[in-house]
């Protein structure tokens, strides 16, 4: 395993879209262990999207909430209820926005060994698997924003 380098700002990778994966095998799961590595490495971190790190796969390792994630493919297939959030985002050091997310979201991804998973977060992790699954699709949490947020030290 190997610690990436995050992309940081304006990077013009942040606003590509990623493509499918069309294989999971094992350069797919190094790359899934790179990133888990990298999310563990970054403080603050809850999870990381692949193009966060530079690959343009749709990939997202997540480890927040009691979740623990590595997910290929993944996709939104239902939500519902509305929550008003706080955001930030490790390719955004110290900015946060209130955003409007759903309350709850349901995804169906495949998991690192090509299995087929479907998954129902709530509250934070709506929250998150939204702004993740954004990131594949170059959306960043800035576009979400309602507000610019402060906070305290």
């Amino acid at each position: 395993m190997a610690i990436r380098n995050i992309r940081y700002d304006n990077d013009p990778i942040l606003r590509k879209r990623c493509k499918e994966v069309k294989t999971v095998d094992d350069k797919i799961r190094l790359l899934l262990d790179d990133m888990a590595e990298t999310l563990h490495h970054t403080e603050n971190g809850a999870a990381l999207a692949a193009n966060q790190v530079g690959i343009l796969k749709r990939l997202v390792v997540i480890d927040y909430c009691d979740y623990h994630l590595k997910l290929v493919n993944p996709q939104i297939i239902g939500y519902s209820g509305v929550q008003e959030c706080i955001e930030g985002c490790l390719s955004f050091p110290n900015r946060f926005v209130k955003t409007i997310r759903p309350q709850k979201v349901t995804i169906q991804s495949l998991d690192e060994n090509g299995k087929e998973i479907i998954i129902t977060g709530e509250n934070e992790m709506a929250k998150c698997f939204c702004h993740e699954l954004e990131h594949l699709d170059g959306i960043i949490f800035l576009d979400k924003a309602i507000e610019e947020v402060r906070l305290e030290p």
